[in-house]
């Protein structure tokens, strides 16, 4: 499993991608969203703007599971 640290509160979803360089820039987010299977703690997501707090594990197709932790 793969771990990201944040020093915030959250992350977005769509800055989560960015930072796993899923996506380069913000704006491909809802398409990327649009076509590939994300999902936030087991639920599906397509929300670019879904908060992930920290303990969230977010699961991308084809990628390995992301667990967010704070910093």
């Amino acid at each position: 499993m793969q771990i990201v640290k944040i020093d915030t509160p959250y992350i977005t979803l769509g800055q989560l991608l960015k930072v796993l360089d899923v996506i380069q820039t913000g704006g491909q987010a809802k398409w990327f969203l649009a076509e590939h299977v994300v999902k936030v703690n087991g639920e599906e997501e397509d929300r670019r703007g879904r908060k992930i707090y920290p303990q969230d594990i977010v699961e991308i197709d084809g990628l390995e599971p992301v667990r967010v932790v704070a910093d």
